[in-house]
């Protein structure tokens, strides 16, 4: 079975997805999913999972119109995600909400000298619930690079802003998600 996140296995499924072998398409939906779906609960909380299976039908229908490699599509499906939330926050008329209970964020991993291992060491939810807490151009960012794995000219083209602004967000946001973690821990 291919790395879901070899860029190279992901192009050759890419590929193959194209073709129509099932494989293939299982390796794209693994490699993409799950950082997808993280992505979406910030934006559109309980019903994720519905957005992101319309995002699926959106996706396999338009397939083979896409022209670029691996990481374009990985950039290119968060877009679809995106649009797909959008449009569902608009029909429903309504801001994203995550409910996470206050008692998931108790249990705080001790100090870490980078965001990133901050970001690594919590748990999923614990994070996600922290992500949300932010300004929303810096959750998208630090949701963009660090959960789904985008560069930040892809992230920068889901978000239709220049890669220095998206780079800048990231940080800020990962700052700050190092400096709530660090009090909550009491070090």
């Amino acid at each position: 079975m291919a790395d879901p996140n070899n860029l190279d296995e992901l192009t050759r499924a890419l590929a193959g997805a194209r073709r129509g072998e099932e494989e293939s398409f299982g390796t794209l939906y693994r490699s993409v999913q799950p950082g997808m779906l993280r992505y979406l609960r910030i934006l559109v909380g309980d019903d994720a999972e519905d957005v992101a299976s319309e995002t699926w039908l959106h996706i396999v229908r338009d397939l083979a119109s896409f022209r670029g490699d691996g990481n374009g599509f990985r950039g290119w499906a968060v877009t679809i995600a995106r649009h797909r939330a959008m449009d569902h926050l608009r029909h429903h008329r309504r801001r994203p909400v995550l409910t996470v209970p206050t008692e998931a964020l108790i249990e705080l991993p001790g100090r870490h000298d980078t965001p990133t291992g901050a970001g690594e060491s919590i748990s999923t939810d614990a994070a996600l619930a922290l992500i949300a807490t932010l300004p929303p151009d810096q959750a998208e960012a630090v949701l963009l690079r660090v959960v789904v794995g985008l560069d930040a000219e892809s992230a920068a083209r889901v978000l239709g802003k220049r890669a220095g602004a998206v780079r800048t967000a990231a940080y800020r946001g990962l700052r700050r998600l190092a400096q709530l973690i660090a009090p909550a821990t009491g070090e």
